[in-house]
């Protein structure tokens, strides 16, 4: 078969990952490309380049990096100069070149980019700028700062695709050369950062090629032994069939020269990482690869192409479910090619990819394919871009749609890799347009993928005509119709509904929008109720000017921090009158509500002068509770809630049942125990903003028990000093508004916590 042929001896298949080694073995200086030979490579497709600019780059390089080595040996500017020679391979433009050239005399010399600019233009200088603020896209720095770059990375992407292209050049260089570094660490960090970001990246805009031996070459730093346990395998099926393929080889050519369609014929060896993920992704054995033996055959027309598939389909059997019309429905980055997998001669499952030229070069270069003469310049050619089904710009909406929907950099980092690793659904709008979406998309990914205003309202889903749940993963086909409500709605939970990246940050965009205006509702409620207890009326409170006091920009940020508990009422109200004296916390006069004091509490017409009252421990009742006495043996009376679960013990005794009420001294000069359960997010500090909360609200905590502690979430049972049921009530909500707080509720026993 054509193409490269790998062994199991391949160089560096046996090292093993993750262990320390000295450096690998210097060869013999590897011969750098003279001034002239880049700029004679770049002529040999671009008659009219500068060379001029191209030789003055390539000098200054040259001059700047001076000394210095890279871990390899070699002098460090040829690393700049292979850079340019890979964008020469895939025919880019002298900017583009000589951005190449100078990507790292930022970086790592003493030139800022001022002098870039100066000496080369504004258009080199903005490129250099771009892959320098990438460069420390590393996993050695924290996950934050690692997304916080990869942010930055997807900004100068998207207003220039050179950016792009460069870093990929840069990035595919140095996988070639990983072999040298001597830390364990430092090679395993490079390649997993290109597996997980740089490979997927460069396979959207339809590098495929490029993509391809990256992701190969950290497979074989990350995964050695598999590497080499593929390629031997790859090996011994290759000798064992080559016979039959030599022979379905000749049989394909002469069923191309009798049906007269003129064609070339090549071998497709898969490459050893993408071998390796079809075999974990589908858990099958290496012998039912259906792709394993594949031929290319390249025409001159599309016309030509379906003729193929034709002829084909009329020699040999295919396989259904194995035909892929990806010329009519081109991925979006561009690739277009007839895929289908037949019984050869022998018995053989051969899939074949049918493509013109022109396809087979985007399909190997994809967004680089587009570079040629227009309007008298050499550049990317937009029109035959699109016409390929490729637009850069739309290709990396996605991305830029997620920096617009906000969110901490880490939310974005994991939506973008969502975006990144996907294979494809094609479905269609009611009026025909076609949408792709990653596989296992649902009705919701669909609607943000139409719009995100269509997504925010989306309330249900027609597939074909039919109502269908929003859980419904769509099919290849599919007519989709958007069932809206008439205003954007955040439900929690419907993240699940959902797989790409674009339509759960806009959810949780959604959700959150959603939250703080809830939480601006209660701040201003607080602080209007604590003006108001404080005798001030909130109409003649300037708000905006107490927010700036309070060390806040506006009043909207003053009322969401004292929604989510931030801040106390009493910080604002001390902002705005420096004088004023809160209430005190926690009266000693008061008395407390216990077995001594009970009757004092508590009266009732059919209460026996003397007899024993007991608060019942179960609901632990409060002023303003309504309550009822049982006949206990041997206790006496026992208080309850009205609502206790446990009087259901009694129904069927109505002769021990005592009807209770509050004294005038528990309404208003008492302080008694009220119980509550709270799930909270096991996180550090959750235990210190609990209690700060119910401080703020004027309780005090008496004791706290946790009940269960998981790794995600805890519960505490709290018993705080209240003076009634509406102290607890204000406790509650207080603690309900904190983000950590999933569920706040008085606990009483046997009770649904409702």
């Amino acid at each position: 078969m054509d193409g490269s042929t790998l062994s199991a001896t391949d160089e560096g298949a046996g090292d093993t990952a993750g262990t320390e080694r000295p450096a690998a073995k210097k060869p013999a200086p590897r011969e750098v490309l003279t001034r002239e030979q880049l700029i004679s490579k770049v002529r040999a497709y671009h008659p009219r380049v500068k060379s001029e600019l191209l030789g003055a780059a390539y000098d200054f390089a040259k001059k700047h990096h001076g000394e210095q080595k890279r871990d390899s040996g070699d002098a460090y500017y040829s690393h700049p100069v292979e850079v340019a020679s890979l964008l020469a391979d895939v025919k880019l433009d002298e900017i583009t070149i000589v951005a190449g050239l100078l990507h790292d005399v930022v970086e790592d010399t003493d030139i800022d980019i001022g002098d870039v600019e100066v000496r080369f233009g504004a258009d080199v200088a903005e490129l250099v700028d771009g892959v320098t603020k990438l460069d420390k896209l590393e996993y050695s720095s924290k996950e934050l700062a690692q997304a916080e770059n990869f942010q930055k990375f997807i900004l100068a992407t998207t207003s220039d695709i050179r950016v792009l292209l460069v870093k990929l050049a840069d990035r595919l260089h140095n996988m070639r050369t990983l072999h040298f570094r001597k830390k364990a660490s430092s090679r395993e960090r490079t390649a997993r950062e290109t597996m997980d970001i740089y490979g997927p990246l460069a396979r959207r805009v339809g590098l495929y090629q490029i993509a391809a031996e990256m992701e190969d070459l950290a497979f074989q730093e990350l995964n050695p032994e598999a590497r080499r346990a593929i390629l031997y395998r790859q090996e011994e099926l290759a000798l064992e069939n080559a016979d039959d393929l030599e022979r379905i080889r000749g049989d394909l050519e002469q069923l191309m020269e009798v049906s007269g369609i003129p064609c070339r014929v090549k071998g497709r060896r898969k490459q050893p990482y993408s071998l390796w993920r079809k075999l974990e992704r589908k858990s099958i054995s290496f012998r039912d690869v259906a792709d394993l033996f594949a031929f290319r055959v390249i025409v001159e027309t599309v016309e030509d192409c379906y003729r193929v598939l034709g002829e084909v389909h009329t020699l040999w059997a295919c396989i259904p479910d194995r035909f892929r019309d990806y010329i009519s429905v081109p991925k979006p980055n561009g690739y277009a090619s007839l895929h289908t997998t037949v019984r050869a001669s022998g018995n053989r499952r051969v899939e074949l990819q049918i493509r013109t030229e022109e396809m087979d070069r985007t399909a190997e270069f994809g967004v680089a394919a587009h570079w040629g003469y227009k309007n008298r310049s050499y550049g990317f050619d937009i029109d035959s871009a699109r016409a390929a089904g490729l637009d850069p710009s739309a290709n990396l909406e996605a991305f830029a749609e997620l920096l617009q929907d906000g969110g901490d950099p880490s939310e974005f980092m994991e939506h973008a890799k969502l975006e990144m690793y996907r294979e494809h659904v094609f479905a269609f709008t009611p009026k025909g347009k076609l949408i792709i979406l990653p596989a296992g998309a649902m009705p919701l990914d669909f609607a943000y993928a139409v719009h995100s205003a269509v997504g925010d309202t989306c309330v249900g889903a027609k597939i074909n005509g039919e109502v269908k749940p929003l859980r419904r993963p769509l099919k290849n086909g599919d007519v989709v119709e958007v069932i809206r409500g008439k205003t954007p709605h955040a439900i929690h939970g419907w993240e699940a509904l959902a797989i790409t990246g674009r339509a759960r940050s806009a959810m949780r965009k959604l959700v959150r929008e959603k939250e703080t205006t809830e939480f601006r509702r209660l701040g201003q409620g607080l602080i209007n109720m604590a003006l108001r207890r404080a005798g001030i009326d909130p109409v003649d409170v300037k708000m905006n000017h107490t927010a700036r006091l309070a060390g806040f920009e506006n009043m909207e940020d003053m009322v969401e921090a004292l929604g989510r508990g931030r801040i106390s009422s009493n910080d604002v109200i001390l902002a705005a009158f420096p004088g004023y004296r809160p209430e005190r916390e926690g009266d000693p006069s008061k008395v407390r509500m216990d077995s001594e004091h009970t009757p004092l509490m508590v009266s009732g017409a059919d209460l026996s002068p003397g007899v024993t009252l007991h608060l019942g421990n179960c609901c632990c009742p409060l002023p303003g509770d309504r309550i009822m006495g049982v006949h206990e043996p041997g206790k006496g009376i026992v208080v309850h809630v009205a609502s206790c679960p446990k009087l259901a013990e009694y129904d069927d005794k109505p002769e021990l049942w005592v009807d209770l009420r509050w004294t005038e001294l528990a309404r208003t000069g008492a302080v008694a125990i009220g119980r509550i359960r709270i799930n909270a997010s096991n996180e550090r500090g959750v235990l210190a903003k609990l209690c700060a909360a119910v401080a703020q609200a004027s309780g005090n905590i008496t004791s706290i028990h946790t009940v269960d502690r998981h790794e995600d979430f805890t519960e505490i049972l709290m018993e705080i000093e209240v003076e009634d049921l509406k102290r607890l009530t204000q406790i509650l909500a207080a603690l309900r508004s904190i983000a950590v707080v999933d569920r706040a509720v008085r606990d009483q026993e046997g009770e649904n916590d409702e």
